[in-house]
């Protein structure tokens, strides 16, 4: 959980450690994706579209596609 104490720093500082830590934890990203219901047929739909196209992606790094 994301969190700073200050230590005599700046407000402004402590607000960009502070968002840094919250992106980097995911913290945005999870309540989006937790924002609305999501039936398991999409859910795992959208899972099965996500990896067709990290292999697609991979093929073309790899130069076969």
């Amino acid at each position: 959980m994301p969190g700073v104490r200050n230590n005599g720093d700046s407000i402004d500082k402590m607000l960009r450690v502070f968002k840094k830590q919250v992106e980097k934890a995911g913290v945005i990203g999870d309540l989006k994706k937790r924002a609305e219901y999501e039936k398991p047929s999409i859910r795992k739909k959208k899972k099965s579209i996500a990896a067709r196209k990290r292999h697609l992606k991979q093929l073309r790094k790899l130069g076969l596609h």
